[in-house]
């Protein structure tokens, strides 16, 4: 594990939805590194959701996804199927 990371922000990455913006609702650990490297461009929010991102641009970065398997379960990278509804 990295040294002083808390296991707790690792399961909230897991857990917690993008409140706003264009990927709003979707889980931080699935979000697009272009979208993590524009906001470690233009500044992180403030508060726990600036740190949150941060926590999950560096393990992206570093190639580290593999440490959240244990909370998420293997990661499909798998597009969801679009649902067509026929009437």
């Amino acid at each position: 594990m990295i040294e002083g990371l808390n296991p707790d922000i690792l399961q909230e990455i897991c857990k917690v939805e993008m409140p706003f913006g264009k990927y709003k609702g979707t889980v931080l650990a699935d979000l697009p590194i272009n979208y993590l490297e524009w906001f470690q461009r233009e500044g992180m929010p403030p508060g726990k959701l600036g740190m949150q991102l941060s926590t999950i641009y560096e393990i992206k970065m570093n190639g580290l996804m593999d440490l959240l398997t244990p909370l998420r379960g293997p990661i499909s990278n798998e597009k969801p199927k679009k649902k067509i509804f026929r009437f």
